[in-house]
C-alpha cells in the first residue's frame, strides 16, 4: 500500500474496506466488505451488496491483505517497559526483586514515557487492546490512562487496592489486616472516573490474594461486578505463593477467593499455570476468567496453564504478554507451542486446540476476559473498528491451505500494514501514525537508564555478557 492509500484511510466521513479477506469468528471470508463510521463497524457483508448500499462511503480497496480484529492483551504491566530486559534468565517471584522496586523508582514524566512506550510495542505488534494490572509508581493512575490515550491504545486500567500489611515482604508474604477503607473509597472513584472515556476502562487490581484483606478482596469482587468492570488478580502462578497460601489458609490461592465468594465473572486471574481439577472445576463453575501467558510460563514461571483443558471445559479465557514482548502473533504461536510442549506431546495430541483456538482467544476470547466483549475483539456491526490489515502475500502466508493455522504459526508484526483503534488509523507499517515514536524510544531511553541506576533492583544473575565472560575467565584459570 503506497502513500495515497494511506491518506484515503485517514480521510474524513464513513470508510469503506474491501480486502481479500476477512477473518469472522467462523474464519476467513472472502469477498466481504466492512463500512466504519464514527469509530465502530457500521456494516459487515458482501462486498457488492455493500458498495450499493454505501455509495457516499470512501471506498478503499485493499488487493492482498487480510483485515482481522486486533490482538487483546489480556494481562500487561504498562509501566514496566524500562525493565524488560531485567528479568531474562531470573527466577520466578522477581516481582519483588526487579518489579516493586523499579517502579518505585518512577517519577511523573518516566512513568508517563514508560507506559506509552509499553503501548507503542503493543500497537507494533497488532495489539488493540492492553489490560494493564496496575502499577506500584507513586503517581496517579491518570499518567498510565493519558500514556494510552496519546499513544492511541484501548486500556483496561488497573488501580492497585493492596491493603494487607507487608505485601511485599519476602518472609511474610503479606501481613496482618489492615483493612483501610481509603483503599475501597479510592477502587469506588476510580470506577466512576473513566465512565464514558472512549478508550480508558477502569478494572481494579490486587497483587495476589495475599496482599490484601479478606473485606477488600470480597469489596472489590462486589463493586467490579456492580459496575461491569473486572478485577485483575495474580494467581497460582508460583509454587511459593502456593505454598504460602497452603501454611496461611489451608488451600491454595484460588480455592482461598473461592471461599470468601471473591471468584466469579469480574474477576481476571493472571497466570493460573498451577491448578488441580478442582481448581478447573471453580473456574468453570463461577464463569471466572483467566489470562494465559505462555511467554511468561517460558522465561520465568513454574508452569503452563492448562488451556487446552480450559477450552474443552469452557472456561472462559484470553492470552497476555506480561509485558514479556509486544507480537500478537508470536503470542498466539507461543500459547498453541507450550501447550503441544507441556500437554500435547505425552498425550500424543499433535493439534493441541489447532490455530483457530489460538486466534479467537487472541482477540474475542481476549476481548470477553478483561470485560470488553461487548465492546471490541470480533468484526461485526457496531462494535469498535479495533482491527489490523494484514499483508498475506508474503512468502510466508501468499501459499495459503489454512490461514488460521498459518497465522500463529508463520504470523508476525512485520506483516501488519495498518492497526486501527476505535475507526483511526494508530500505526502504519510499525510507526505510530501521528506522533513521533523514534523521539519517544530516545527519551525513554535516557529516562530508563536514570531509572535503574537508582532503583534497589536485586537480580539473581548477571548478564549474559557478563556470565560469558566469567566462565571463560574461570576456563582459562583452570
Amino acid at each position: 500500500m503506497n502513500q495515497p492509500e494511506r491518506e484515503l484511510l485517514t480521510g474524513p466521513g464513513p470508510l469503506l474496506l474491501v480486502p481479500d479477506v476477512v477473518l469472522l469468528p467462523e474464519g476467513p471470508v472472502d469477498d466481504l466488505a466492512v463500512v466504519i463510521d464514527d469509530g465502530c463497524f457500521e456494516a459487515v457483508g458482501p462486498a457488492d451488496e455493500l458498495e450499493r448500499a454505501h455509495p457516499r462511503s470512501r471506498a478503499v480497496r485493499l488487493p492482498g491483505r487480510l483485515l482481522m480484529p486486533g490482538f487483546v492483551d489480556a494481562h500487561h504491566h504498562l509501566t514496566q517497559s524500562f525493565g524488560a530486559a531485567l528479568a531474562f534468565g531470573e527466577p520466578s517471584e522477581i516481582f519483588r526483586r526487579v518489579w516493586v522496586p523499579l517502579e518505585g523508582a518512577l517519577d511523573e514524566e518516566s512513568a508517563y514515557t514508560a507506559a506509552k512506550l509499553a503501548a507503542l510495542e503493543a500497537l507494533r505488534g497488532g495489539f488493540t487492546t492492553v489490560a494493564d494490572a496496575g502499577t506500584r509508581a507513586g503517581v496517579d493512575v491518570d499518567v498510565v490512562a493519558s500514556a494510552a490515550r496519546d499513544a492511541g491504545i484501548r486500556c483496561v486500567l488497573g488501580l492497585v487496592c493492596d491493603d494487607a500489611n507487608d505485601a511485599n515482604d519476602e518472609k511474610s508474604g503479606g501481613g496482618a489486616p489492615a483493612e483501610d477503607p481509603a483503599v475501597l473509597r479510592s477502587a469506588e472513584k476510580h470506577l466512576a472516573r473513566y465512565a464514558g472515556d472512549p478508550l480508558v476502562h477502569a478494572s481494579l487490581a490486587l497483587s495476589i490474594p495475599e496482599a490484601a484483606t479478606e473485606r477488600t478482596l470480597r469489596a472489590t469482587a462486589r463493586l467490579a461486578a456492580e459496575s461491569g468492570a473486572v478485577v485483575q488478580i495474580h494467581v497460582n502462578e508460583h509454587l511459593a505463593g502456593v505454598e504460602r497460601s497452603l501454611v496461611r489458609h489451608g488451600l491454595r490461592p484460588l480455592e482461598h477467593l473461592h471461599r470468601i465468594g471473591a471468584l466469579g465473572p469480574q474477576l481476571l486471574a493472571a497466570h493460573a499455570a498451577l491448578l488441580t481439577p478442582h481448581e478447573l472445576t471453580l473456574l468453570a463453575d463461577t464463569g471466572t476468567a483467566v489470562s494465559y501467558n505462555p511467554v511468561a510460563s517460558a522465561w520465568k514461571g513454574n508452569a503452563v496453564a492448562p488451556a487446552t483443558a480450559m477450552a474443552e471445559r469452557g472456561i472462559r479465557f484470553g492470552l497476555g504478554t506480561d509485558g514479556t514482548r509486544g507480537d500478537g502473533f508470536r503470542l498466539a504461536e507461543a500459547a498453541e507451542f507450550a501447550q503441544r510442549l507441556a500437554y500435547g506431546l505425552s498425550t500424543g495430541d499433535s493439534s493441541c486446540g489447532a490455530g483457530w483456538t489460538w486466534l479467537e482467544t487472541a482477540t474475542r476470547g481476549g476481548a470477553d476476559a478483561v470485560g470488553l466483549g461487548a465492546r471490541t475483539g470480533t468484526v461485526a456491526r457496531g462494535l469498535a473498528a479495533d482491527f489490523l490489515l494484514v499483508d498475506i502475500g508474503t512468502p510466508e502466508l501468499a501459499l495459503s491451505w489454512d490461514l488460521p493455522w498459518e497465522l500463529v504459526r508463520r504470523g508476525n508484526r512485520d506483516q501488519i500494514t495498518a492497526v486501527f483503534v476505535a475507526g483511526r488509523l494508530r500505526v502504519w507499517h510499525g510507526r505510530p501514525a501521528d506522533w513521533d515514536g523514534a523521539a519517544l524510544v530516545r527519551r525513554a531511553a535516557e529516562l530508563a537508564r536514570a531509572t535503574v541506576g537508582k532503583a534497589d533492583i536485586t537480580r539473581a544473575h548477571r548478564t549474559s555478557t557478563e556470565a560469558r565472560a566469567l566462565r571463560r575467565a574461570r576456563g582459562a584459570a583452570r
